[in-house]
């Protein structure tokens, strides 16, 4: 498991500097031209580019990448994050951007089954891979202080003490689905911009706060919670989503009205069979994650236990017989 000590000097602890000043006009700018060009020249833009720009989804990604690898090279050499993480991480901040800020987009707002794909994307595996990269103690030693004193809050603090709990985090990542697989309030959050962004921060927020719980590398004295616990709650939450997406499979057509009057992208799929699509994605690759995120917590456990020094072993009795059973003997370790 990875440990970053605090070993070189953080940012200065006073206000922004120089550095932070120019690096926020420079993303400003950058985030301004995007929204202009998205505005002025939707049809002439790649499909990499915008088709909604959004401030708040744009300054989370650039910010986020910035004040990462900021605070990356601001850790001793010795002490940073493995390549593996840090891969992890942007893949993760990748994965989430391809599908809330390219022409991804406007497929999701079209097929009901590309839009269960851009939730699985948001809620799991890009919330998944970032928690995966572990990068709080990086993001915090990149950060201009003020926003080092938003992580530094009672408040903030106090509001992830209740959440990041296994009760209220598995019923908050399973709820926030069933909310938003409601019919009428699936079709009023398609309809309405300020809900459907509401829609899609949930999902990512909220995934992040689960996979961080699940995913805390940290034995339970520093993470406050027992690997065995954290390795049930991805099952807990598996079988709520495989009844959901198997009620959508195999329950009646015609619940997601939306799709049929904003015009479908692909004539040839239907609305019934888009509709089972898109419970096929909401049931599967959702208990994937599940079955993903129990193997990653056990490996974690095992490299918590081959890190702890070996018990001292007793002093054997005359004739008696001792039988050794070595871990290396099923993990390959020695």
């Amino acid at each position: 498991m990875d440990s970053l000590p605090l070993e070189l000097p953080l940012a200065p602890a006073t206000g922004f500097d120089r550095e932070d000043i120019v690096g926020l006009a420079f993303v400003i700018a950058l985030g301004g031209t995007l929204g202009w060009l998205t505005l002025a020249h939707p049809s002439s833009l790649p499909s990499w580019m915008p088709y909604n720009f959004s401030w708040v989804e744009f300054l989370a990604t650039t910010l986020g990448l910035w004040w990462y690898f900021r605070g990356v090279a601001r850790i001793a050499p010795r002490s940073r994050p493995r390549i593996w993480r840090r891969v992890a991480y942007v893949a993760g901040i990748a994965i989430i951007y391809s599908v809330v800020q390219t022409r991804y987009e406007y497929l999701a707002l079209h097929e009901f089954f590309l839009n269960r794909v851009q939730h699985i994307f948001m809620h799991h595996l890009g919330p998944y891979l970032i928690a995966l990269s572990w990068p709080g103690e990086a993001l915090y030693r990149g950060a201009p202080r003020p926003f080092r004193r938003i992580t530094e809050s009672r408040i903030l603090r106090g509001i992830l003490s209740i959440v990041q709990q296994p009760l209220p985090a598995g019923l908050l990542f399973v709820g926030l689905i069933y909310l938003f697989l409601i019919p009428a309030v699936q079709f009023q959050a398609m309809l309405d911009d300020r809900l459907y962004a509401i829609m899609n921060w949930s999902m990512i927020g909220d995934g992040l706060l689960f996979w961080f719980l699940v995913l805390d590398p940290r034995p339970k004295a520093q993470a406050g919670l027992a690997f065995g616990t954290r390795m049930v709650l991805p099952f807990a939450v598996m079988f709520p989503q495989i009844a959901l997406g198997s009620y959508i499979t195999f329950g009646p057509s015609g619940l997601y009205r939306y799709y049929e009057l904003c015009g479908r992208l692909f004539p040839a799929i239907s609305s019934a069979y888009d509709q089972q699509i898109g419970g096929i994605v909401a049931w599967i690759p959702a208990g994937m994650m599940s079955a993903i995120g129990f193997v990653t917590v056990l490996n974690a456990l095992r490299l918590y236990e081959e890190s702890l020094p070996p018990p001292e072993e007793p002093e054997d009795e005359p004739g008696s017989t001792r039988i050794v059973v070595y871990a290396s003997s099923w993990t390959g370790r020695r």
